[in-house]
């Protein structure tokens, strides 16, 4: 029998769908064990080879553009890896930290291009094209950009205005026995909530938008019922 915690707005119907949010435990992993490395280590011994991602993080790192990994790219990328906290700082380009060197490249400015609705309220920013998520009021940024996880192909993060009806701190998906902590629903059973573990274990939600367990506390204590969010784009992988 399926239990589902739903109160007020949240009809039964609803509860049952927020249900089909949480990613099957089965999902395949996209990324290596995280390998740990120390600040002091030189510069020759950054060993990793070269990663997926090894072009864009040559360019953002200022290093020469090759997609071959040399000592010293491995080095560059250990450093940002180290500063920004990614799941591992081995100086390998990962999906993990792709996503981490596009939330730093907007951080300047976000919403630069304009995709989010400016509103004299609070607007959560879902951006499926670079899975980066942002809290605006005016041009004022409040939290992020952080990176996030949307929906896999067939099972897309739904694009639009969107508001949060019910919020649950501690929920829990019966249907895939996974926990779903910070959730708040915003339209029927998607909802952003706390991803435990690597964020990037796997291609995407059954359609939440997933956050780090920090991001997602985060997010929890600033918003709050009726809030608006805001999702536009298409996730890489998915069909339009």
């Amino acid at each position: 029998m399926l239990i589902v915690r739903a109160t007020g707005a949240a009809t039964a119907a609803t509860a049952f769908a927020a249900l089909l949010c949480a990613a099957p435990a089965a999902e395949a992993a996209v990324s290596a064990t995280a390998v740990s490395a120390t600040a002091t280590v030189s510069a020759a011994s950054c060993t990793a080879p070269t990663g997926p991602y090894q072009r864009p993080l040559e360019q953002y790192l200022g290093r020469p553009v090759d997609g071959v990994q040399s000592e010293a790219d491995c080095a560059a990328i250990r450093a940002f890896q180290q500063r920004e906290k990614t799941p591992r700082t081995d100086g390998y380009a990962d999906l993990a930290t792709y996503r981490t060197m596009v939330a730093a490249q907007a951080r300047p400015n976000p919403n630069a291009q304009g995709r989010c609705p400016v509103r004299a309220h609070r607007v959560t920013c879902v951006d499926l094209d670079r899975q980066l998520l942002w809290v605006q009021t005016g041009r004022k940024v409040g939290l992020g950009p952080v990176p996030i996880r949307t929906g896999r192909d067939t099972m897309e993060t739904r694009p639009g205005w969107h508001t949060i009806y019910w919020r649950d701190r501690n929920h829990v998906s019966s249907l895939y026995d996974a926990p779903m902590p910070y959730s708040q629903f915003f339209d029927a059973g998607q909802a952003l909530h706390g991803h435990p573990g690597n964020l990037f274990d796997g291609g995407g939600s059954a359609g939440c938008v997933n956050l780090s367990m920090k991001d997602a506390e985060a997010l929890w204590k600033l918003l709050k019922v009726e809030d608006r969010v805001y999702v536009w784009g298409t996730k890489p992988g998915t069909a339009d």
